[in-house]
């Protein structure tokens, strides 16, 4: 087999996924006949532009990375990063690049994307204008914004609202100027672009249609200052953010003689191949037979997967693509697929809306029933089914209007999908594909059928269906899908809160006695101390429950990678004196502990030893302090900004309502860990849309948001209810944590709950604020309880010898410390272990010493 050369320009999502299909054809009797080189124009390998906002929200680079560096030196793959193509000469079949690298190539693909589009109006280019791109381009904003009052989005699109929503998470007020009569106007249709707009300004976000950029006003310094519009109005801005749209980069092609669109795109056949046979182009640069740039991840997923067959085995061919979307912009779903806007001959549309709850939803229907497309703003729970339906062109197997009302509404009924239906549009993989994933490969979950099949793995819209799917396959070939704990327990941590509470059960022997088996598990037993924990049946250290317990609760702290253990004292709002500071700072000077201020404005303490411990609680809990439960699935923090006290934005005291909340939940147990903010405006500088509970200040009250969390999926809250008064909030806020506590799977954080909770928000609502489900008395009479015999774990632990017997570094030496271990401080420099002057061996750790002969 010979050899040949292959030069991918471009490594971007579509880039990425060339190189896995390229690589996934092969096989043993018939090898990969390409050597790969990879000539990328930015420094990083190709990473999630799809999910790029959630970088903004703590999502690091290499959390975004699509391409895992064991791929690059498997397949051997040269990627050459930083270094963009320049030229390309297509007689002698090379490519030159920035840097002067000149590479022969047998087949050369063109993945270069497409570049934003910035109105050429007069200050266009001023400091402090930026795109929204690249990760590089979000540094710029993120940089730019810490000095900035009011930002403004040019364009009213899929990415301009994301660039609009994460200049009002840092802060901004926040203005989206869009030249269309509506907001996503290729997307959603007059109805929904009304609702979406309506839904963004309660937000505080401040919306423009209808009216175009004129000019950008700078200041003396360069920087900008203002913005004008075609409308005559003019905005008091300090950063634009252009996101009017993108263009293919069809430059190098144009140089070097290839046919282009007239507006643009790399003009390629049906197996995506250019006017020259030995070049390809796919993904946003190209141009397809059907005369469109495709500008989602899908269409160009499937242009890498043709070429990638057309170079292996022959046979790749591209004839279109789904353009469904599916985002929460701005915490509002929004949804289109199909025939959204209704231009196919004959197309009836069928609406449902309601104006109080922010929903829109629509049905584009065709001759006999058939499902066309749709527009979902508000509520996009359907949109895992419908998109597939509308994608085959489907029968509606009953009238459209039964598939647009809330589930558990009279008269709503739910759809089935037929086999042939595309579950996941990214991969084009259709549900019969995933069936056969489990009838004839064997898989036996979620996980594994996302693995053969990469159903699921793109832009993660499909993941619901999928597992719904999933499971009814396993359930219909004889194989138990387990629901509940563990091994252990048949039932759901849910049904186990039950349980106990209902019959009064204090402890795991009795509860796996009479509705479990064997001894338990590391999975239900901390379960199991959770929900004991959170119906107050006593101290965490006290009897059986002590040995039930995660590792750190077994000490009150947290366990740290060099096995000393970290100490955070409870800080509420943030909130904190002068003497409070000089103490910790006196703990930290005389323990030699690493200090370090958290994201939740707390003092964290690093390097404290086990027998420690006790003696650091003391001196805190002597000074006011009291336990900050970082160690536990409770309640950690309620961060606040300093509100009206001291901003001249703020509309409420949201430091004092902070403390109040932190000081109302403290060591309320839950199954996962529990954050909080107050924002005293709609700047939202404590960051509450990105809490399990979040709250910001009206002119009116309060606004709460619920089911937004941080970490590798971040997730916007919700808004539960506006304008709360007071006394509203906080009993919505204690039935919100006790229904969570109540209904919650093991480890399952409030975001991905809400998410499976039928009827979801609106579910929510109902249940909290209308008593839907007749517990509203059982809520608040538990949160009651919790508040009423709150003590601190550490101040009690203190004054019990029993329970400070476990606070020893040795068990074998539970008095003085041992001679021989020395603990050095936490920035220490880690020495090989290596023989002492008297011949012993010496084993050092980050902390740690232990001689030993």
């Amino acid at each position: 087999m010979t050899v040949q050369d292959l030069v991918l320009v471009g490594h971007g999502m579509v880039g990425q996924r060339f190189l896995e299909a390229l690589f996934e054809q092969p096989t043993a009797e018939q090898p990969c006949r390409w050597r790969v080189t990879v000539l990328a124009e930015e420094p990083r390998p190709a990473y999630d532009r799809v999910h790029l906002t959630s970088w903004f929200s703590g999502t690091s680079a290499e959390e975004l990375s699509l391409c895992p560096p064991e791929f690059i030196a498997e397949h051997g793959i040269d990627l050459r990063l930083g270094d963009p193509v320049a030229a390309i000469d297509r007689a002698a079949r090379t490519v030159t690049t920035a840097a002067g690298l000149r590479l022969r190539y047998d087949a050369l693909v063109l993945a270069t994307g497409s570049y934003p589009f910035v109105p050429p109006v007069p200050g266009h280019d001023a400091a402090g204008c930026h795109v929204y791109r690249t990760i590089d381009d979000l540094v710029a904003i993120r940089e730019q914004a810490a000095g900035a009052r009011v930002g403004a989005v040019v364009g009213g699109g899929l990415l301009g609202l994301e660039a609009a929503g994460a200049l009002r998470a840092m802060g901004l007020r926040t203005h989206v100027v869009e030249f269309a009569p509506r907001l996503m106007a290729l997307q959603v249709d007059e109805g929904g672009g009304a609702v979406l707009r309506r839904k963004i300004e309660e937000l505080g976000v401040r919306v423009h249609t209808g009216a175009g950029t004129q000019r950008i006003g700078t200041g003396e310094d360069g920087r900008v200052r203002s913005m004008e519009l075609s409308d005559g109005s003019e905005l008091d801005v300090d950063l634009v953010v252009f996101s009017a749209g993108v263009r293919p980069r069809d430059q190098l092609a144009r140089d070097c003689g290839l046919a282009v669109g007239e507006r643009g795109g790399i003009a390629v056949d049906r197996t995506c191949r250019t006017s020259d046979e030995h070049i390809w182009a796919i993904g946003e640069c190209a141009l397809a037979v059907d005369g469109r740039v495709y500008g989602l991840v899908a269409p160009g997923y499937a242009m890498a997967e043709a070429v990638a067959r057309e170079l292996t085995s022959g046979g790749g061919e591209f004839t279109g693509a789904d353009t469904s979307t599916k985002l929460k912009l701005l915490g509002v779903d929004v949804a289109s697929f199909g025939d959204a806007l209704g231009a196919t001959e004959g197309a009836v549309d069928v609406l449902y809306a309601n104006a109080a709850a922010g929903v829109y939803k629509k049905l584009v229907i065709g001759p006999d029933n058939r499902l066309l497309g749709g527009v979902l703003v508000g509520d996009a729970e359907s949109y895992p089914t419908l998109r597939p339906l509308a994608a085959s062109r489907s029968q509606l197997p009953g009238p459209a209007e039964q598939f647009l009302l809330p589930a558990g509404t009279p008269g709503s009924a739910r759809l089935e999908l037929p086999d042939e239906a595309v579950v996941c549009s990214c991969h084009n993989v259709s549900k019969a594909v995933v069936r056969a994933a489990v009838a004839e490969q064997g898989a036996t979950s979620l996980a594994e059928v996302k693995k053969c099949t990469k159903a699921g793995t793109g832009c993660g819209s499909c993941v619901k269906l999928l597992g719904s799917i999933v499971d009814t396959e396993l359930a219909a070939a004889g194989v138990e899908v387990a629901r509940g704990l563990c091994e252990h327990f048949a039932h759901t941590r849910a049904e186990l809160y039950e349980i106990v509470r209902v019959k009064g059960i204090t402890s795991f022997s009795r509860l796996i006695e009479e509705h479990g088996t064997g001894d338990g598990c590391d999975d239900c037993k901390p379960a199991v101390a959770s929900i004991l924990a959170s119906l107050g049946n006593g101290h965490v250290l006290d009897g059986e429950q002590a040995a039930l317990q995660d590792t750190n609760d077994h000490f009150l702290a947290n366990l740290q990678r060099n096995g000393s253990y970290s100490v955070v004292p409870r800080v509420p709002g943030g909130e904190i004196t002068a003497e409070g500071l000089i103490v910790i700072g006196e703990i930290a000077r005389d323990y030699g502990l690493y200090t370090k201020i958290t994201g939740g404005q707390r003092i964290d303490l690093f390097g404290a030893t086990v027998d420690q411990l006790p003696q650091i609680w003391q001196r805190l809990v002597a000074a006011g302090f009291e336990s900050g439960h970082a160690y536990g699935k409770a309640l950690r923090t309620v961060k606040s900004c300093v509100g009206q006290t001291w901003c001249r934005y703020g509309v409420q005291d949201s430091v004092a309502l902070a403390i109040e909340l932190e000081l109302r939940y403290r060591g309320l147990r839950a199954p996962h860990k529990l954050k909080s903010a107050v924002s005293g405006c709609a700047r939202e500088c404590a960051e509450a849309q990105g809490k399990d509970f979040g709250v910001i200040a009206t002119a009116e009250g309060w606004n709460l948001y619920v089911g937004g969390n941080g970490g590798m999926t971040p997730r916007h809250a919700d808004l539960l209810a506006a304008d709360l008064d007071h006394d509203t909030l906080i009993r919505t806020i204690d039935r919100f944590l006790m229904f969570y506590i109540r209904t919650a799977d093991r480890l399952e954080r409030t975001a991905p709950w809400l998410a499976r909770l039928d009827g979801g928000i609106d579910h929510l609502r109902a249940v909290l604020l209308d008593d839907a489900l007749g517990i509203c008395a059982e809520l608040d009479e538990l949160m009651g309880r919790h508040v009423e015999t709150y003590e601190d774990e550490w101040a009690a632990t203190l004054a019990d010898p029993e329970r400070l017997r476990r606070f020893v570094s040795f068990a074998n030496a539970p008095g003085t410390p041992d001679p021989t271990v020395r603990f050095v401080p936490e920035r220490d420099q880690i020495r090989p272990a290596r023989p002492d002057e008297d011949g012993r061996v010496l084993i050092s750790s980050a902390n740690l010493e232990v001689r030993t002969r």
